[in-house]
């Protein structure tokens, strides 16, 4: 029974929900240092990607985290005993070298922030005031953009903007874009504290009309849609007349 007990927590870990711990003050007010996240690894499986306004975790793209690794001031039994239970997805991993940061845009997006103004993507500007940092700024501390992002990555940032090396200071590789390939998954609820428990949402401005790169360009290419038959019937107005004959 503890062997097959193991074997299915194993395979929760490996595809369905893994712990993770959160290191820093990157994410505060929506995650604080210590708080527990459970992660959904179980729908990029079936080729569902990172959405906007989604909070992942995704493994270092390179840099990051700039070599540092945790130290563990617990003894080599505790060690031992987080390793176990690490491997089997009970407890976030001390040795993992992942982060955790809010999906702002996704393939074919363009973003930007000036110094002063809120974060764009394709133009149309975020309400942030739901989940940054109380008093922090979009990101004065470090403007950017506008920046195409490509297809097959992300652009990632921290909810305490002044407290975030995101996306924003990893210009200098892939413009500081996050592929989906390196992605883990959304976190979906704060398991731990327990008086901290909570769901973690998509902010309500992700779901403004008119976000998406493609839903931007609608709008022309509807034009360009219905302006091709009245083009064409002038055209064919215009040659029945000068065989005078005319619909």
């Amino acid at each position: 029974m503890v062997g097959i007990a193991l074997l299915l927590a194993l395979l929760i870990k490996t595809f369905l929900v893994q712990a993770f711990s959160i290191p820093s003050d990157s994410m505060q007010n929506t995650l604080q240092r210590g708080d527990r996240v459970l992660v959904d690894k179980l729908t990029p499986w079936f080729g569902a990607e990172p959405e906007r306004g989604e909070v992942v975790v995704f493994h270092d793209p390179g840099g990051w985290l700039g070599g540092e690794t945790q130290q563990s001031d617990s003894g080599p039994l505790a060690r031992g005993v987080q390793r176990v239970l690490s491997f089997i997805g009970l407890m976030p991993s001390a040795e993992e070298k992942d982060l955790i940061k809010r999906v702002i845009a996704v393939g074919g997006d363009t973003v930007e922030c000036q110094k002063g103004g809120p974060v764009k993507v394709n133009g149309k500007a975020l309400n942030e005031k739901g989940y940054i940092f109380p008093g922090g700024t979009p990101c004065d501390d470090k403007p950017f953009g506008p920046i195409k992002v490509p297809e097959g990555r992300i652009w990632v940032m921290g909810d305490h903007r002044q407290d975030s090396l995101d996306s924003r200071y990893h210009q200098n590789l892939n413009n500081g874009t996050v592929s989906v390939d390196q992605v883990v998954g959304r976190a979906i609820v704060i398991a731990w504290p327990v008086d901290r428990w909570s769901t973690l949402p998509v902010p309500g401005t992700f779901d403004q009309p008119g976000l998406g790169a493609a839903a931007s360009m609608a709008p022309s290419a509807l034009g360009f849609a219905g302006a091709v038959p009245i083009v064409l019937w002038r055209r064919r107005r215009l040659v029945r007349k000068a065989r005078g004959t005319v619909d």
